[in-house]
């Protein structure tokens, strides 16, 4: 990873709710102006200006981004803890996990003093004066570590757990994220399989390929939601899944017989 990408600040002029789906690192991220929805792992967040909030890696979620209601930008700035940062970090310090952490994995952080002078010394970045020096972002993103082990002194076993996801239960989990437009071969490493094992074993389970499972699903989603719903077939694509607002209304309509903004409520 570029240094450059561990301090992450995004702008944003309208409601955006084309976010990252995948929390490849985990990420402490701080909410400049606006306001931010996130559901992950069943649950629904909301973030607004001045909040700092923690999630977890190897996850999937969605954001929408809102701007101010009186006018500007959506504005945020993330700080990216991956896994090489904090394996250097783990031998500077002597810090190890001992033991299986089961806390909250992603959740909003109380004010406290710290963060404020955090937040304050992340201006640079934040105004988009390029930093040049990967030494001071490297200083900043494990000072970030510090802060939340500080903070919370039991993520010492979730930020210094480097294993990989283990196999889980296959049927559950592709019903409860299919939604989300991730390659398969996430899908199979989120689930502690190889691609090989994982298209094997999907098939086992529902019979068919995870594409044409996927699609399937996502096709019926989009259907419910404008024929039952009302929706409009530019505000579906994106909640059920797919990228492509005309691919969605190819296979739809190979589907359907119908163009999605033809379907009558």
């Amino acid at each position: 990873m570029l240094e450059k990408d561990r301090i992450l600040v995004s702008c944003y002029h309208q409601v955006s709710r084309e976010g990252e789906n995948f929390i490849g690192e985990h990420s402490l991220g701080y909410v400049i102006a606006g306001t931010q929805e996130v559901f992950l792992d069943g649950k629904h967040y909301v973030f607004k200006e001045g909040d700092f909030r923690f999630f977890a890696r190897n996850q999937l979620a969605k954001f929408v981004k809102f701007p101010p209601v009186g006018g500007g930008d959506f504005k945020t700035v993330g700080i990216r803890m991956d896994q090489e940062m904090l394996h250097s970090l783990s031998q500077e310090t002597g810090l190890t996990a001992d033991g299986i952490f089961r806390g909250e994995k992603n959740f909003q952080l109380p004010e406290h003093q710290l963060l404020t002078h955090y937040r304050d010394s992340l201006k640079p970045y934040i105004d988009g004066q390029d930093v040049h020096n990967p030494m001071l972002t490297m200083i900043k993103v494990k000072e970030a570590a510090m802060l939340l082990l500080q903070l919370k002194p039991e993520l010492k076993n979730l930020l210094f757990d480097f294993s990989e996801p283990g196999k889980i239960d296959l049927e559950a989990y592709m019903n409860e994220h299919y939604k989300f437009n991730v390659d398969i071969s996430r899908f199979a490493y989120l689930t502690g399989r190889s691609l090989a094992t994982f298209k094997r074993d999907f098939e086992k389970v529902f019979h068919t390929t995870p594409g044409k499972w996927l699609q399937q699903k996502r096709l019926e989603d989009a259907y419910y939601l404008i024929k039952e719903k009302g929706w409009k077939s530019t505000d579906v694509y994106l909640e059920v899944g797919f990228k492509d607002l005309s691919h969605f209304s190819f296979v739809f309509k190979k589907a359907y017989g119908v163009a999605p903004s033809r379907v009558r409520a």
